[in-house]
């Protein structure tokens, strides 16, 4: 019984214990909270009753070299409402369908959902905006905003590309450097009590928003215009399926210029074209789309064509299987295991040299070169020139070179090759490896973007771009300068001739596939000074209607092209 009394009491003591430690351990628990975490708390407390509205950054501009805006933003308005607000929902619906240019039905849905905030339409003009704003309708929020704006409409569309509707890059250079442009949006944070309504003695507090960095790019306006109109001029006079040009600086990569026509507005990117049936599925509206916002420039591969002939000279040079001197006999064709290709003067050139054969275009002395070097030794130089790897360009999208694996080229295969056939580049490849072999053997790198600059013009980032050195020696270089030079002075692309300069290239006309349905690309790459190149630009036009050769479809809008951006860009002329 004794016993029975004392483990009784030690139940209670132990219970006791147990209930004095639990209430020692929350007492302290709550001193711990409402001492020393009060701020913390507090904060949150005030967050239940806090309202945030999101305040969009100001999108960084994007800058031409010579500092044109080519991008900018224009101040818009975002109207929203607040539902526990809304003390007049009629007279809401009335008005905002009526500014805003909204169905009845559209408005109401968002008046009448019950949220701590519906957005009724955002990218509202500010006029529109600031009258909806005077009517002082309670629940009704208009909050400035900024919509991004193209000076220039559609120049260099599918360069610059083009941001949504939450100001985020979507195309081009918007969204490749779209984390320097975006900045850090702000917030409005407004106070309400349990019912979720504005406590109008506390007001609002604001977190401004940080802008984003200004871009700067090589590109400049002048020669991106000059060239559009060149390219736009040629698509109608040959009633062409498209133009493109590029223009770039051979010696660092910069791109002056890079045009694709057609081109679309920038500031209506979704637009379809005239005569679109409204009522295809939105697949097959967003395919179109795709088409029209689509850079040929480096999204699209093509057949080179003799232009490709650069490289293969090079290539040979280099090698040491063929010299400027070394003759060879044309007798307008070349048989290659069981094969017959033909050369484009089906009579033949006869007896001529390296050089002459270049000015020439003479596919059966290409075919022989690359014969000479061998499948092996030639796969060698196209990858060290860079063409089995993308240039890097600072564009979304690029594409690849399609080129046989080299355990599957022949030696037709390898002839074919050898001058710009059965194979595909893109037009950045091409005139990016044309540009590394006449500047001395550097591969450079293509690019847009000089540098990121604050709110005040004070550069904060400067951008570096890879440089491969002698993919050829300074005296190949020299020698394919001198070769394409007497291309333009005296054989298939006289017709890229500058008065008073010296000017370098190559013609090319390509079929496209399959052969023998009519369809021709005709190019022209040309690059001057021929001497110390300063400037080498690529005009390719589709399928253009009668005349289609490279010489007489596109040297002479190198030429235009060349006769005003030498003496723009300060390039003197050369005294004989």
């Amino acid at each position: 019984m004794q016993y029975n009394r004392i483990s009784h009491r030690r139940k209670i003591l132990i219970m006791s214990g147990l209930l004095t430690v639990a209430f020692l351990v929350l007492a302290g628990r709550l001193v711990y909270l409402t001492v020393w975490r009060a701020d913390y708390y507090a904060q949150l407390a005030d967050r239940l009753h806090e309202r945030e509205r999101s305040i969009k950054a100001a999108r960084g501009k994007i800058l031409d070299r010579n500092g044109t805006v080519l991008a900018d933003n224009q101040t818009v308005c975002t109207v929203s409402v607040i539902y526990n607000q809304i003390e007049d929902p009629e007279r809401v619906i009335e008005v905002l369908s009526e500014e805003l240019g909204l169905s009845e039905a559209t408005v109401r849905r968002r008046v009448e959902t019950y949220s701590a905030m519906e957005r009724v339409k955002s990218n509202v003009d500010k006029a529109i905006g600031d009258r909806i704003r005077a009517y002082d309708l309670a629940g009704v929020k208009v909050d400035e905003d900024y919509k991004r704006f193209y000076p220039y409409g559609e120049l260099a569309s599918k360069v610059l590309g083009f941001t949504g509707g939450d100001n985020q890059g979507i195309l081009g250079l918007e969204v490749v450097y779209d984390e320097q442009l975006q900045g850090e949006p702000g917030m409005i944070l407004t106070v309400t009590d349990a019912a979720g309504i504005e406590v109008e003695r506390l007001g609002e507090r604001r977190v401004e928003p940080v802008a984003g960095d200004d871009l700067r790019i090589s590109l400049d306006r002048n020669i991106q215009a000059y060239a559009t109109q060149l390219a736009y001029q040629a698509l109608q006079t040959k009633e062409a399926e498209d133009v493109k040009i590029l223009v770039m600086n051979p010696q660092n990569g910069e791109i002056y210029a890079m045009v694709s026509v057609p081109e679309f507005d920038l500031n209506d990117p979704f637009l379809l074209p005239e005569g679109t049936d409204p009522n295809l599925p939105e697949k097959e509206k967003q395919d179109i789309l795709n088409t029209i916002w689509r850079n040929g420039c480096i999204n699209d591969t093509y057949e080179p064509g003799s232009t490709f002939k650069i490289v293969t000279a090079a290539a040979g040079l280099e090698s040491g299987v063929v010299t400027p001197e070394s003759t060879f006999s044309c007798p307008g064709y070349i048989v290659v295991d069981d094969r017959k290709i033909r050369c484009h003067k089906t009579g033949g050139h006869g007896s001529e040299d390296f050089v002459h054969a270049t000015m020439n275009s003479c596919n059966p002395v290409f075919i022989t070169v690359g014969l000479r070097m061998g499948v092996e030794q030639y796969y060698d130089y196209f990858e060290r020139f860079g063409l089995k790897q993308k240039t890097g360009v600072d564009l979304p999208g690029e594409a690849n070179t399609i080129i046989h694996r080299m355990e599957d080229m022949g030696n037709v295969e390898l002839a074919t090759v050898s001058f710009g056939q059965s194979f595909q580049i893109t037009p950045i490849q091409l005139i990016t490896t044309a540009a590394s072999i006449v500047n001395g053997g550097r591969r450079v790198t293509p690019h847009l973007g000089l540098e990121t600059l604050d709110s005040a013009g004070n550069v904060k980032e400067t951008f570096s771009y890879p440089v491969t050195e002698r993919i050829v020696s300074e005296e190949t270089s020299a020698t394919m300068r001198g070769m394409l030079e007497m291309v333009v002075s005296e054989g298939g692309g006289k017709n890229g001739q500058v008065e008073g300069y010296r000017i370098g290239g190559k013609t090319a006309t390509s079929q496209t596939l399959p052969r023998g349905n009519g369809r021709y690309i005709a190019s022209f790459l040309g690059f001057a000074p021929a001497e110390d190149p300063q400037v080498i630009a690529l005009a390719i036009v589709t399928n253009p209607q009668g005349v289609y050769y490279g010489g007489q479809v596109s040297a002479p809008i190198i030429r235009q092209l060349f006769e005003n951006i030498l003496p723009y860009l300060g390039i003197m002329e050369y005294n004989q």
